[in-house]
């Protein structure tokens, strides 16, 4: 396996090892796969796993619906 160096924002990098550390793997893990599945993933199955992962996850608006403009107020 061959080193790389890569320069990324100071906050990013805080925030990703905190990712990785709650999720019991090294950064260099975290990298490593991100860019597995970024280059290995048929972008038309990424999006079928997405689309079954929000399928699966049960959320419910409780009927509540909002109008475009709700939305994208700030």
């Amino acid at each position: 396996m061959r080193n790389i160096t890569l320069s990324i924002d100071k906050e990013i990098l805080k925030r990703g090892r905190e990712y990785a550390k709650r999720h019991n793997i090294s950064f260099n893990s975290l990298v490593r796969r991100l860019v597995e599945q970024t280059v290995t993933a048929d972008s038309s199955q990424w999006l079928e796993d997405t689309f079954s992962l929000m399928d699966r996850a049960g959320a419910s608006s409780g009927g509540e619906t909002w109008t475009r403009d709700e939305l994208h107020r700030v």
